[in-house]
């Protein structure tokens, strides 16, 4: 079977990250999956009907995880595409600062590192196709605090990113892959937002192929998305932590 192109995916631990890899090789892609600890997806590289190789991610040390990517880029001759999946959530309401620093660490200054390195490879190599899938939670504050701040930042450096490489005039298209509240669907069982890894992985490359800015996966999520933003302060504040009244 010969690959007819090559796609990074950085993050490649989630159960999304592993069905992304699964339709692109489905589709003769070559992938270069990026993880914190390789042995743990070694076994699942290798069910994979196309080359793929797994590779270390440093994700809180920004001039290892440069080296790291720069290197696997020249060995590999570029990629086509790289989708960044790397994300940390977690809530407690004593917001203890670790929790909030190691968010802040993979969620802002590890996305950014990464995002930076590849950007200018493909500035380098004349093209190439830059994809993030971030979350509408980065529309407004909320529970997790440092989380959502952090998925607002995401979004605002691939605007920015987007904004750059038109003025360089390099054709590298930039992909904000909005995904909705899922981890949040999971928990409620709510079936109407809740849709399968397989059909959320397919819209996301659907998306890609044609070149999207931004996208909401699943669609339905645009409406979540619009009422998100449209909602009053004080009615997005509390919506939040009101509780059913006790009955006697």
């Amino acid at each position: 079977m010969t690959t007819i192109a090559t796609a990074m995916i950085i993050g490649a631990s989630s159960q999304l990250s592993k069905e992304l890899a699964r339709q692109l090789a489905a589709q003769n892609v070559k992938l270069l999956l990026f993880v914190q600890d390789p042995d743990t997806l070694a076994e699942f590289a290798h069910s994979l009907p196309v080359p793929a190789v797994v590779l270390p991610l440093a994700i809180s040390e920004p001039q290892k995880l440069n080296e790291q990517i720069s290197q696997a880029w020249r060995s590999e001759n570029g990629a086509h595409l790289v989708i960044v999946n790397t994300g940390l959530n977690g809530y407690d309401a004593s917001l203890p600062w670790q929790l909030e620093e190691n968010i802040i660490e993979v969620n802002v200054k590890g996305f950014a590192a990464i995002c930076n390195c590849v950007f200018k490879l493909m500035v380098q190599q004349g093209y190439g196709q830059l994809a993030a899938i971030n979350s509408i939670a980065g529309q407004r504050g909320g529970p997790s605090i440092a989380y959502h701040a952090s998925k607002a930042f995401a979004e605002n450096y691939f605007q920015g990113l987007s904004m750059h490489a038109q003025r360089l005039k390099v054709p590298i298209t930039i992909s904000d892959i909005q995904l909705g509240l899922l981890d949040k669907a999971a928990m409620q069982q709510n079936r109407f937002l809740l849709s399968p890894l397989e059909k959320v992985a397919k819209q996301i490359l659907t998306a890609l192929k044609q070149g999207k800015r931004r996208v909401y996966v699943t669609r339905r999520w645009r409406i979540v998305a619009w009422i998100n933003r449209i909602l009053p302060e004080f009615i997005y504040n509390t919506r939040h932590w009101k509780t059913k009244s006790k009955k006697n």
